[in-house]
């Protein structure tokens, strides 16, 4: 079993093309017996949450506030007070971090995750060194399936 983290857009809408495919990585998660761990919130981080739960998976939320505030599909929810650090906690608490998507918080996450030496699996992302980059979903979740 790993630790898996999904990061990614916060603000995305509901069926979206990032709300589908955070869905179907947190589904692929879940069918390979792994934890999944993300910030805990709204977009692709309870896509993602969703998408294990239907799957039977374990998700937990690395939330930033004091409150207990998770969206529904989070099992353990981790309330730090640390905002924006969390991020650092997110990375850190998996062995392979997937990005679907994202902003400037996402790419604090990357940032993390590589400096860390965690591999880092995207789509539709930041391009930067040291991601594999996609913008074709069936490479995309092939690649992430193949990852653990």
């Amino acid at each position: 079993m790993r630790n898996v983290a999904v990061i990614g857009d916060g603000s995305i809408e509901l069926n979206s093309d990032l709300y589908n495919v955070a869905f179907e990585v947190g589904r692929l998660i879940a069918e390979r017996g792994h934890v999944l761990i993300c910030g805990g919130l709204r977009g692709v981080m309870e896509a993602a949450a969703k998408g294990a739960k239907e799957r039977g998976g374990l998700t937990v939320g690395i939330l930033p506030g004091y409150e207990f505030n998770a969206n529904p599909y989070i099992d353990v929810q981790i309330p730090t007070g640390m905002y924006q650090a969390r991020n650092v906690l997110v990375v850190a608490s998996s062995k392979v971090v997937v990005a679907v998507g994202g902003s400037y918080g996402t790419l604090s996450e990357i940032g993390h995750a590589l400096k860390l030496g965690k591999r880092v699996i995207g789509y539709k992302t930041w391009k930067i060194e040291g991601i594999e980059y996609y913008e074709e979903k069936e490479l995309f979740l092939n690649a992430v399936a193949s990852a653990f």
